[in-house]
């Protein structure tokens, strides 16, 4: 079954923008925080942004701050990624996650178990 759903993903030029969105289950719609990562072709999986679901406060890598933005609907348990001023580096498939944990595992992607499939974001130079 369908957990979280990813979309909004696409090809971009260099200084673009795209929001991608992230569609929350039942199941997953009580995880305290949630957060987009990335991976890039060979490398690691790397926390992007992150938002505690309850209060709204979130949390960037320093790769994005300042040019991407994390927030949620409360009304349809969405969670979305602005993404400006899009730079070539920010090339990579990204994933939403979530988890079922009474603490918030913030970038530690081994903690969390809910995921979606990847939307591909590719920036242009």
């Amino acid at each position: 079954q369908e957990q979280l759903v990813e979309s909004g993903g696409g090809s971009v030029q260099a200084g673009g923008s795209l929001r991608l969105s992230c569609l929350a289950s039942e199941y997953t719609a009580l995880s305290n925080c949630m957060a987009w990562f990335r991976q890039a072709p060979g490398k690691e999986r790397e926390g992007v942004a992150l938002i505690f679901t309850g209060r709204g406060v979130t949390y960037y890598a320093d790769s994005v701050k300042g040019r991407f933005t994390i927030s949620q609907d409360n009304a349809e348990n969405t969670v979305y990624l602005h993404m400006n001023s899009l730079k070539p580096e920010d090339t990579a498939m990204y994933y939403c996650a979530a988890h079922s944990r009474s603490w918030c595992p913030l970038f530690r992607s081994i903690e969390y178990n809910y995921w979606g499939q990847g939307t591909q974001v590719t920036v242009s130079s």
